[in-house]
């Protein structure tokens, strides 16, 4: 399979799974603390890679060179985790989603800032057109809450909590000095797990571990196994053989596949006009993605 495609593939399996986050997540948001939940589910995730690191060739000596690298990935993706859980206290699981979804706009400027890639015209096109239906599912298709700017608070955290993931995603590629995705996930995970254990002590020891109710362990396990060790292989994965932005391109499938995931849970389906919405962004997706026919700072 050609690089290219490859990176597609593995993105879009992402999208599927990041999905899974965002539904399970609101059920267990206010049972637990976000620190306390994400300190564990690092290092679960650093326990998987690791192993599997070690069963396909271990950990070369080269993977240690310059080790400050880790603890700058890790903190990124510490910061939106923490973040994402803090919002979605109160945030809907689809608008959250949709917050997401601005996610592409906001690596299209990191991207450019640490790596020079080039936006082109229809990527402009495309990503605008992306946060434009994103603010309409953000703020539930009220054209009154927009004029006003009545963003909920949840929606606000988790925003900033985007921000660090879209740093996140050129500086895989700025920093990754030819380890595997694996090893280099490794890397990112364990310093991750040491920085969240470092921030959250006391919520992990506040924390009544055996009395959790069942939708938090079953939250934890997942995000441990198919939303943390799984979709950090793939978004490393992708990120090597893609443009940041086109990488971050395929979040705009995520409040399609929380749609997917409430109703697999017995939630109804958002109003029609939220799904107005949902469209532009299926729309700004298949925008980006034909932008693999063009010349960007980075091949595809």
């Amino acid at each position: 399979m050609r690089p290219h495609l490859a990176g597609h593939l593995a993105m879009l399996t992402f999208s599927a799974l990041v999905a899974g986050s965002f539904a399970l997540g609101a059920l267990a948001a206010n049972d637990i603390a976000p620190a306390a939940l994400n300190t564990i589910r690092f290092w679960i995730a650093a326990g998987i890679i690791g192993t599997v690191a070690m069963l396909t060739g271990g950990v070369p000596r080269t993977a240690f060179a310059a080790p400050w690298r880790y603890p700058v990935l890790g903190g990124l993706f510490a910061v939106y985790f923490v973040l994402m859980f803090e919002g979605l206290k109160t945030a809907p699981p689809v608008s959250a989603a949709a917050v997401f979804t601005l996610t592409p706009i906001l690596a299209a400027v990191a991207g450019w800032v640490l790596l020079r890639q080039v936006t082109t015209l229809r990527m402009a096109l495309a990503l605008a057109i992306g946060a434009a239906g994103a603010v309409w599912v953000i703020f539930r298709a009220d054209w009154h809450a927009i004029r006003g700017f009545h963003l909920g608070k949840g929606e606000v955290i988790y925003f900033w909590g985007c921000v660090s993931h879209a740093i996140y995603t050129p500086m895989v590629r700025k920093l990754n000095r030819g380890e595997s995705p694996v090893v280099f996930t490794f890397g990112m995970l364990i310093a991750g797990g040491l920085l969240l254990s470092l921030y959250g002590w006391r919520d992990i020891l506040a924390t009544d571990w055996v009395h959790l109710p069942p939708i938090v362990w079953i939250t934890i396990l997942y995000t441990a196994i198919a939303a943390s060790a799984a979709t950090f292989v793939l978004l490393q994965f992708a990120t090597l053989r893609l443009p940041s932005a086109k990488v971050m391109a395929y979040t705009y499938l995520t409040p399609s596949w929380v749609i997917l995931w409430q109703l697999a849970l017995g939630h109804s389906a958002p109003p029609v006009a939220v799904v107005a919405g949902l469209a532009l962004t299926a729309v700004a997706l298949l925008l980006l993605l034909r932008e693999d026919g063009t010349k960007s700072a980075v091949a595809a």
